[in-house]
């Protein structure tokens, strides 16, 4: 079974993530984004490419914890480029595609940080996002430390990311998180007509507008960069195991634990 399935109607893609148990962001995510949008843009049809869930409760869940733990350490190289979760969400973003996020439920660290990158995002009212990377000894590491101070500003990002907490839907609007929020059962229908007008503009204005705002916003290569350099150095130290071993132990990355309020994990996390 694909892990990203494409249907195409008219000028749009709808793009089902569909990546049991638990709808992870990892290298097999990575992987198909890798082979599917380059296939998305190369077919004249498509103007929109709108990423859903098959999931009833995530979008996406967050980065493999256990595979964190098992990378090496660094060689000590200096940190030149963003690592490539954060390279293809980069390049997805700029992508002559507009990318629509649907959230109905949870995305929390590498799901939060997947629609980030993406140009819109509509939510449902049960919808929750969260960062709840610091907690675990590292930091949002796919994009996610550079661009929330863009979308939030420098203080909210700071309390959101350091804090590792839920952020709701109503309140993710509210602070630029999130672009629209849209009772459950309406979602589909709003997602349907949005999808539609976006498709409507010519593609070269789309990719002229997209250009002239990314150019306003001038510098987030150089904070990828850094944000990647850092999760290095972060990695490197060790100091994630603990905590991580900890948010393993309290149920962390299992459906069980992680479908409700981040809470109890990131007092697991924080417990010395």
């Amino acid at each position: 079974m694909a892990i990203l399935d494409v249907e195409t109607t008219g000028r749009v893609a709808w793009v089902t993530i569909r990546h049991p148990p638990d709808q992870l962001v990892d290298a097999a995510f990575v992987g198909a984004l890798a082979t599917t949008v380059p296939a998305l843009e190369a077919d004249p049809r498509v103007r929109v490419a709108v990423f859903r869930s098959a999931d009833p409760d995530f979008f996406l869940m967050h980065g493999d914890v256990h595979g964190i733990l098992a990378m090496p350490t660094s060689d000590g190289t200096p940190v030149t480029a963003p690592n490539a979760a954060a390279a293809f969400f980069e390049r997805l973003h700029r992508s002559p595609l507009v990318t629509v996020g649907v959230l109905d439920g949870y995305a929390r660290g590498g799901g939060a940080e997947f629609l980030a990158a993406l140009d819109y995002r509509i939510a449902s009212t049960r919808s929750v996002l969260g960062q709840p990377e610091v907690p675990m000894g590292i930091l949002p590491g796919a994009g996610g430390t550079a661009r929330l101070a863009r979308l939030l500003g420098r203080g909210r990002a700071l309390e959101v990311i350091l804090s590792g907490r839920d952020v709701g839907a109503e309140e993710a609007r509210a602070i630029g998180w999130i672009d629209e929020v849209v009772p459950s059962d309406r979602l589909d229908a709003r997602v349907v007509e949005l999808a539609t007008r976006l498709s409507s503009a010519p593609p070269e204005s789309i990719v002229a507008v997209k250009r002239v705002l990314d150019a306003s916003l001038a510098g987030l290569d150089a904070a990828l960069t850094a944000e990647s350099a850092e999760f290095t150095r972060l990695t490197d130290s060790g100091h994630h195991r603990e905590p991580m071993t900890r948010f393993l132990a309290a149920g962390g990355q299992t459906r069980a634990a992680e479908a409700g309020p981040i809470d109890p994990l990131l007092d697991a996390m924080h417990d010395a």
